[in-house]
């Protein structure tokens, strides 16, 4: 749900590349091996903890948030309809302000940690009800930071209710990347202020 920023194009299309040949990988030449479930969600995500405003640290590059330079930030709600409403926002190259409305539904009503975002008016995005597209993939007990994906792991963000981790953290957030059958050199720092400031690969951190 977040609003991510992607440095370059090319560094998604690399990233999309990478995971699409882990996927291929061992494909037999008569008949395809069934495609590796999705990563898997938390047990139990408490929707009412998870609300609020969460800084994006890191994130798979996507080239829908190339405006993007720093502070990305996503905050959630409830809206009168019982689902979360979304609000992506953050500071452009400019110096500007660029955010997105839109709202997410809960999925899995089992774990609550898998849900569908939609935004209005962006193109196969703009439909409340369709498949999961964000899924909870590890958060911390008390609910400073997430790991969040999708079914294809083509996406992922690290978000964390502060500004920045400490080293042991980190090394926790890189472990769930690891479960979540990614690669920590997928993801490239978020600039924030009050923390890192820098756009390098998070496996080199």
């Amino acid at each position: 749900m977040t609003a991510h920023r992607a440095v370059r194009r090319t560094v998604g299309l690399v990233a999309a590349l990478m995971t699409f040949g882990a996927l291929a990988s061992g494909a037999g030449a008569i008949a395809q091996p069934a495609l590796p479930p999705g990563p898997a969600p938390v047990p139990s995500l408490d929707l009412t903890r998870y609300l609020g405003v969460w800084n994006q640290l890191a994130a798979v590059p996507q080239p829908f948030n190339l405006e993007c330079a720093r502070d990305t930030r996503a905050e959630y709600n409830l809206d009168p309809q019982g689902n979360v409403a979304v609000h992506n926002w953050c500071t452009t190259w400019s110096g500007g302000t660029n955010e997105i409305r839109g709202t997410a539904k809960v999925n899995d009503p089992v774990t609550g940690a898998q849900l569908h975002v939609s935004f209005p008016g962006v193109p196969g995005q703009d439909m409340l009800d369709g498949p999961t597209n964000y899924i909870v993939t590890a958060l911390a007990p008390d609910y400073s930071w997430a790991l969040v994906t999708d079914p294809t792991r083509l996406s992922g963000f690290v978000l964390s209710r502060s500004a920045a981790l400490d080293a042991p953290t980190w090394d926790q957030v890189k472990s769930a990347i690891t479960a979540a059958g990614q690669s920590p050199c997928m993801y490239l720092i978020s600039p924030t202020t009050g923390g890192r400031d820098d756009l390098a690969p998070l496996c080199l951190r």
